[in-house]
């Protein structure tokens, strides 16, 4: 039952454990009077003393105050202590002492202390607190102490709040992710413990899979944690002891901090036994902190890399990983020796966009040797990665004013080919639209001509491209490139015509060249030669149009089910006129041995490309479509049970007719398809249809394809399909997985967090087995896409097909509560075989994880199996065995 008196007895015990005899003198009260001095005032008397010469007779009465003094012990506490007891609390006046039952709790400063039965000693003070056993002997409630440093669960906690010092038995001590049980435990100040007989582990059980156990340990709190010998026992047996540490350091530091970190035992039969991710890791202030790492082989392979990342709160943050690698295949003298030196440049920079409004500079740099991916272990994603890009980007916006300014330099480079494309500078500069006639100040209804628009569009960039087998400085001047394009649209809003939108527009528009190309026929050589010629050079073209659009609108009941489809059209038409301006810059050359002649554009090639030779005065029309269901579900009632879905996003055609053209005066037809099927299906399809005919070499003829008594709408010059889709099955535990895609959005969607998000995705597409989501049953993904086209082969001989069609998948699924099967690959329907394939088995070993990964498809091939604790703490103890098999 809880004590009626509970707050008497802590008054009581209060006063007793501060003011008890022998310790503590009693306590004498200050009487004080102050007497304050007092002016008398002669004229305020009517029975007054004779007057000095000074004309005043002042009487002074002195202040006296009587102090006593208040000495306390030295063995006297300096805070109360408070506790109360749920049950009953017993006070032993002679012995002083006090006695707590049922559920007791004391708090000295930022001490707490809880336990079943709770004795304190006032001479001593020291407190004693003691567990709960049922009847059987088993410990059913233990004492429970906590301050600003420590926190641990005894059977015993004897403890001196004076001294601050404490002794306990059988002791659980949480440390971040290590769970510390220790035969006895001796608190030494308010940050360090000694332990004795202590077995710690990250397995949260009371009987853990596995542990480590020490004789003794010192463990400063939130610092580390160092110990004598330890071994290693698994399920309660203990390994022989060759297993083991002579010693154990585990950092228990919170936040950042610099420090040694640990490698990575490995053995590969083609680089040898190996360390690797053995580095240090400092902070020299609180806005740079720097990673080294190392990877070392007995075959002599190694690769070093540097790491240093920034960040200043709201203004930005960056990260620079520079890597050097020598990679050695086998030993030397081995037929399949080989040694490779590469590197590769990473650096990613973002600003703020509260630091300065209005500019923003981000960066993100990926740059290195051809071959740094080639041979990259358990990453086949890596392996296939042909492409690299960067880009530089800086911008402004002025507030208030209708002016924006990119600046930026782009990279391209392709792995296979080994050319290298630099766009540096990339200069754009844009004019909002300005409404030169539009009043300040409204005054009714604008006039029409208010509304008139003018607009500036601008670009300038310069290219240099080289292969990096070949570098030369004189190479990059004579591949460099420049050039430039400006639009001047200039736009007028007029009100809605009926159901009809108008739009008139008119527009200037100029490319800069800096080269022109002109090829000739070689009768010698009988190919053709291309002359180039530098310079600055101008393309340009003026067009006018008239466009008008609307919408309809139309619905399709199904009576008897309550289904209807909604069906919304979009049709557009455009009327344009557009002479050309550069007929001169186009020739006739031959380019074959038949004499078959085409025609050119001194500008092919530019970085803007160039203006067609024809006029064009026609129209150009297109539709765009979407179709929309609903109908009544029958698990809901009242407005609930009606849903909508949609069917097709969009679908349409676009296309045009020149009315003024001597010959192909109708255009290509364009066709798109986008739609999502039932929330799981999502297709994109585009494709362009030819309508005329071609001869015998593929060349188009002025004759429609259904002419002459054919059937046919003519041909698809490209065309491209891709369907992707995920199935899966319901969690086991819907709120889990809730919390789970919430932590994955937050992570995904904070932009300080790039540098992470990569890092992490490149590691899960190295180790899929470690990222296993035994939440989910079963879950399967796929991503079909086909893409086809007709080129011009080189040599003008006529058109050649290019086709490509290829099938990645993805999947797994629990074998059973604990183990799981996945697979991922990627057939290419072309050359009808996969180009890679990897298995992975995973098992789910509460504390621990197992994978095995095979990867038997792929230009690495090879077989993984790791073993290794989930706490990221103990991340470099794992078991890692891994075997490659590279093809020619």
């Amino acid at each position: 039952m809880k004590s009626t008196d509970r707050i008497a007895y802590k008054n009581n015990f209060c006063t007793a454990l501060t003011q008890a005899a022998d310790t503590i003198p009693q306590i004498k009260k200050e009487d004080t009077v102050t007497r304050r001095r007092q002016f008398i005032n002669p004229n305020a008397l009517t029975d007054t003393v004779p007057r000095t010469r000074s004309g005043t007779d002042t009487l002074f009465v002195r202040e006296k105050t009587d102090t006593f003094s208040l000495k306390l012990s030295k063995d006297s506490l300096d805070a109360p202590v408070n506790y109360e007891a749920e049950d009953s609390a017993v006070v032993l006046i002679d012995d002083k002492k006090i006695i707590l039952y049922g559920k007791t709790r004391t708090n000295y400063k930022d001490i707490e202390l809880t336990a079943p039965q709770v004795e304190m000693d006032q001479e001593t003070q020291i407190v004693t607190a003691m567990n709960r056993k049922d009847s059987a002997g088993v410990v059913v409630e233990r004492a429970h102490f906590k301050d600003n440093t420590q926190n641990f669960q005894s059977d015993t906690i004897r403890f001196n709040f004076k001294t601050q010092k404490g002794l306990t038995r059988n002791t659980y001590t949480p440390q971040q992710e290590f769970h510390v049980i220790s035969d006895y435990l001796k608190k030494v100040n308010d940050n360090t413990v000694f332990a004795g007989r202590t077995t710690f582990s990250t397995c949260n059980y009371d009987e853990p899979h596995f542990a480590f156990r020490t004789r003794k340990m010192k463990i400063v709190s939130n610092k580390v944690a160092v110990s004598g010998p330890v071994g290693v026992e698994f399920e309660g047996v203990p390994l022989p002891p060759p297993v083991g540490l002579p010693f154990g350091f585990f950092p228990l530091t919170k936040g950042r901090h610099g420090g040694f970190l640990p490698p990575q035992f490995t053995v590969n039969e083609d680089f040898g036994l190996g360390l690797e991710g053995i580095g240090y890791y400092f902070a020299p202030n609180d806005y740079i902190d720097i990673t080294t790492r190392a990877n070392i082989y007995s075959y002599g392979g190694w690769s070093a890399t540097i790491t240093p990342a920034y960040r200043k709160r709201y203004r930005y943050n960056g990260r620079l990983n520079f890597t050097l690698q020598t990679t050695k295949l086998n030993f030397k003298g081995d037929p399949d020796f080989s040694k490779t030196k590469t590197f590769q440049v990473n650096w990613s920079h973002a600003v703020d966009s509260r630091a300065r409004p209005g500019t923003n500079f981000s960066a993100s740099v990926t740059a290195g040797s051809t071959k740094y991916n080639d041979f990259i272990p358990n990453n086949p994603n890596l392996n296939f990665q042909n492409q690299l890009n960067s880009s530089i980007t800086y911008s402004k916006t002025w507030q208030g004013k209708p002016y924006n300014l990119t600046i930026s330099a782009n990279h391209n480079q392709n792995n296979r080919t080994r050319l290298v494309n630099l766009n540096l500078p990339d200069v754009g500069f844009t004019v909002s639209t300005l409404y030169p006639f539009q009043k300040k100040q409204f005054a009714g209804s604008p006039k029409w001509y208010e509304k008139l628009g003018v607009a500036y569009n601008g670009n300038v960039r310069s290219q240099v491209s080289f292969y990096d087998t070949a570098f030369q400085f004189r190479q990059l001047i004579d591949t460099l490139q420049w050039g430039g394009q400006h639009n001047f649209p200039v736009t007028l809003s007029l009100p809605p015509l009926g159901p009809f939108l108008v739009a008139p527009s008119i527009s200037y528009e100029q490319k800069w060249i800096a080269q022109t190309f002109r090829r000739s026929w070689n009768d010698n050589t009988k190919k053709l030669d291309t002359a180039i010629t530098k310079g600055f050079f101008v393309d340009q073209r003026v067009s006018t149009g008239l466009s008008f659009s609307t919408g309809l609108f139309g619905t399709f009941n199904f009576k008897k089910s309550g289904t209807a489809i909604r069906h919304i059209v979009r049709p557009s038409v455009g009327f344009s006129y557009t002479p050309s301006l550069s007929k001169n810059n186009f020739y006739e050359t031959q380019v074959d041995t038949f004499g078959r002649k085409l025609r050119f554009s001194q500008f092919e090639g530019s970085l803007y490309g160039f203006y067609g030779e024809q006029d064009f005065g026609g129209m150009s029309f297109s539709i765009d479509n979407n179709l929309e269901m609903k109908y009544r579900s029958k698990k809901d009632s009242g407005e609930a049970a009606v849903k909508k879905i949609r069917l097709i996003d969009g679908f349409g055609v676009s296309s045009g007719y020149n009315f003024i053209a001597d010959s192909f005066k109708l255009s290509a037809f364009s066709f798109y398809l986008r739609s999502t099927l039932f929330d799981k299906i999502n297709i994109t399809a585009s494709a362009s249809l030819n309508p005329y005919q071609t001869d015998s070499l593929g060349y188009p003829i002025d004759k429609y394809a259904w002419q002459g008594g054919r059937f046919s709408l003519g041909r698809f010059t490209t065309g491209n399909l891709s369907v992707s889709t995920r199935f899966q099955s319901k969690p086991k535990d819907p709120e889990k997985q809730a919390e789970k895609e919430k932590r994955e959005n937050e992570f995904l969607n904070d932009p300080l967090l790039a540098d992470e998000q990569r890092r992490l995705t490149n590691y899960i597409r190295q180790n899929p087995g470690e990222f296993v989501d035994f939440n989910i049953p079963w879950s399967v993904d796929l991503s079909l896409s086909v893409f086809f086209s007709e080129r011009l082969k080189a040599d003008y001989s006529g058109y050649e097909k290019d086709f490509s069609s290829n099938l990645n998948f993805s999947g797994n699924f629990n074998l059973t509560p604990k183990w799981n099967f996945g697979a991922n690959g990627y057939y290419d329907f072309d050359t009808r075989q996969l180009q890679t394939l990897q298995f992975n088995i995973s098992r789910e070993m509460h504390c621990w994880q197992m994978t095995i990964g095979v990867t038997p498809v792929g230009p690495v091939t090879f077989f993984n199996i790791s073993i290794s604790p989930k706490a990221s703490i103990l991340q470099d103890l794992r078991i890692n065995r891994t075997r490659y098999f590279y093809g020619n």
